[in-house]
């Protein structure tokens, strides 16, 4: 099955337009080819790309509301999840957030060549980025970033209250569910949902944690990185 034939079976199976599929197809190829000379993925097939990024990706979609929602994909690194639902949900402003300089500049040039002007790519770290965009997104998503009670400081300031974080994660981390409830309580949230799918056309199944943001968090977080990693809430 070539690779916009299986992006469009995925995206049938999620209730999608298909129509995304080109587009991904033409994001796919130029992170295969910027692939070879900088680490930007070490998923380096078609057929898994296709499922492994953009399908997963995609399947937040039938887990939360991203319509009209002002998202922001912290450590967002080859563009996942953000991009590919940027693709599927035209009307979400989307803000593409990553550390490392390399990344953010393949990012603007994916963003260029599938014509997205209004997709803000920005290089600085999350901490840093929070200071002077405290609580201004509806939505607040990462995958594979860290830890989840490191990842709620880095995410949950972001959100406006009433927002959400979304934390995609493996099935096998309810100890790091437990262990960041308390991060998650002093930070403002609530864990609304832990829900469980499989990523289309394929059997590997997945975790997305849905956490409400309830109130404020406190002016004092995020801390410096140093301080996040070293002593996590």
């Amino acid at each position: 099955m070539s690779l916009e034939s299986l992006l469009r079976e995925g995206l049938t199976a999620l209730g999608l337009s298909p129509d995304a599929a080109e587009l991904m197809c033409r994001y796919a190829r130029m992170l295969l080819e910027r692939n070879r000379v900088m680490n930007l993925t070490a998923i380096t097939s078609e057929p898994d790309v296709a499922r492994l990024h953009f399908l997963d990706s995609c399947a937040l979609t039938a887990l939360a509301d991203f319509h009209k929602k002002t998202v922001i994909d912290v450590g967002t690194g080859a563009g996942f999840p953000g991009l590919p639902l940027r693709l599927v949900e035209p009307s979400l402003r989307l803000t593409l957030l990553d550390a490392q300089r390399k990344r953010v500049d393949f990012l603007r040039s994916v963003c260029d060549t599938l014509e997205l002007p209004d997709v803000d790519c920005t290089q600085e770290r999350a901490e840093a980025y929070a200071a002077a965009h405290r609580e201004q997104f509806d939505v607040t998503v990462s995958r594979a970033v860290a830890a989840l009670p490191v990842l709620t400081e880095l995410c949950l300031p972001l959100v406006r209250v009433g927002g959400t974080f979304l934390a995609m994660k493996s099935v096998n981390c309810d100890g790091e569910l437990s262990a960041a409830a308390h991060s998650i309580e002093t930070l403002g949230g609530r864990v609304r949902q832990v829900a469980d799918y499989v990523i289309p056309c394929t059997e590997i199944p997945r975790r997305l944690i849905v956490i409400e943001k309830v109130r404020p968090t406190p002016d004092a977080y995020p801390r410096a990185f140093g301080k996040i990693k070293k002593n996590p809430l």
